[in-house]
């Protein structure tokens, strides 16, 4: 398989994020949370650095994309990615922590933007998007596991700076590999605007058309939970669980166990789950089995939690990809995407403004079972609306 350009895009894929989330489940959070020793409002600061910068890199990702092709915009952004990771062993306190995660994001954002877009690229044929996303979304779910666990062993056998070196070097292994891989070509047929007009472009036409809009606010609505997790989240490994830095990666891994069974079995649910309702169905149940990850104290219902949970997101990420994917245009694909990306980073920093607040009030446990309690309600409310917005045609 790892021949064919799918294959590829997989494997590179897979290489790259299993640096990216040791450095972020261990590296970044491990050392702010254990070495830094930060709490909920400097925690929420290295975060909305990092949601900040990648909101900066959405805006401008998805027109690079449909002005030059995925395969251009992820070789260029994951060897700048190299530098950037390793500079994150230079920081000597939490204030050079921070500056060095904002390029952190303001480089990543453009990969994720590219991934996205990779699938209508490697095929003309719509039956074949969800399968294509449920392979890229599952290779990404699958360094989930590697990637935490490989951050745990770094930290205890080598050092917390090592899981940087390792970031930087799946990234260049990464572009290597993607830069091997032949896709459709970026389509030619598009009015060279003013920069400023082709940046919008995507936005204009994903909020003018209502099953557009309602995918993309359902779809990135999870991320008013993820923001709050962001924040806390390692402070509930510190704080309730008592455990350090490698229970972070090792949970984790867990959880892309999780994540990597519910993206494999995308390709066989029924229609109603590649539908509208069926993606508010999977927001609602993002919060019952966020509950079930946070409400005890108990590691063994933590681990059972973070499975069911990481079951959820690995069915909704390539459900709601495919979604966007068949109502967007092959030329506005990139904007359309960086739109999704744009609007999903907005919420994740929403949250930075009040969580540091209200777990000094109420303490990190509460506000993290309550901030799951409403994504679930919000996933209700979702379903009830979810049938006038099934798929319009294209072209209406």
């Amino acid at each position: 398989m790892f021949s064919t350009p799918l294959g590829r895009a997989v494997l590179a894929r897979f290489v790259s994020r299993v640096g990216g989330e040791a450095a972020f489940f261990v590296g970044i959070w491990g050392k702010a949370t254990f070495e830094f020793r930060a709490t909920a409002t400097e925690l929420a600061v290295v975060m909305g650095a990092l949601g900040l910068a990648s909101l900066v890199g959405s805006l401008w990702s998805g027109y690079l994309v449909d002005r030059f092709g995925p395969k251009r915009v992820l070789v260029w952004f994951e060897v700048a990615f190299v530098p950037t990771a390793l500079g994150v062993t230079l920081a000597g306190d939490l204030r050079q922590l921070t500056v060095l995660v904002f390029f952190i994001g303001l480089v990543g954002a453009p990969v994720y933007t590219a991934v996205a877009s990779l699938a209508p690229y490697l095929t003309d044929d719509p039956t074949e998007l969800a399968r294509i996303n449920s392979w890229l979304e599952g290779a990404g779910w699958a360094a989930f596991i590697m990637g935490p666990a490989a951050g745990a062993l770094a930290v205890r056998y080598v050092s917390l700076d090592s899981i940087f070196v390792l970031d930087a070097a799946t990234s260049l292994i990464g572009a290597l590999l993607v830069a091997r891989i032949t896709l459709r070509p970026v389509p030619t047929h598009r009015n060279h605007a003013r920069m400023r007009e082709e940046l919008v472009a995507g936005a204009r036409f994903a909020f003018s058309r209502p099953d557009l809009r309602f995918v993309l606010l359902a779809g990135t609505s999870v991320w008013l939970a993820y923001g709050a997790f962001s924040a806390l989240e390692p402070l509930f490994y510190r704080e309730v669980l008592r455990t350090g830095p490698e229970a972070l990666g090792w949970v984790n891994s867990v959880f892309g166990l999780g994540l990597v069974a519910g993206t494999l079995v995308v390709p066989r649910l029924p229609p109603f789950w590649r539908s509208t309702r069926g993606l508010a169905v999977a927001v609602a149940l993002n919060g019952a089995a966020g509950l079930v990850y946070v409400g005890t104290n108990r590691m063994p219902v933590v681990v059972a939690g973070a499975v069911l949970w990481g079951w959820v997101i690995g069915l909704l990420v390539p459900v709601y990809r495919t979604l966007l994917q068949t109502r967007t245009p092959h030329e506005l694909t990139g904007r359309v995407q960086a739109t999704s990306q744009t609007l999903a980073d907005t919420m994740r920093l929403v949250p930075l403004l009040l969580v540091p607040v209200l777990a000094v009030r109420f303490g990190v446990q509460p506000v993290l079972i309550a901030d799951v309690i409403g994504l679930a309600i919000l996933g209700l409310v979702l379903i009830s609306a979810a049938g006038r917005y099934e798929t319009v045609p294209l072209e209406s």
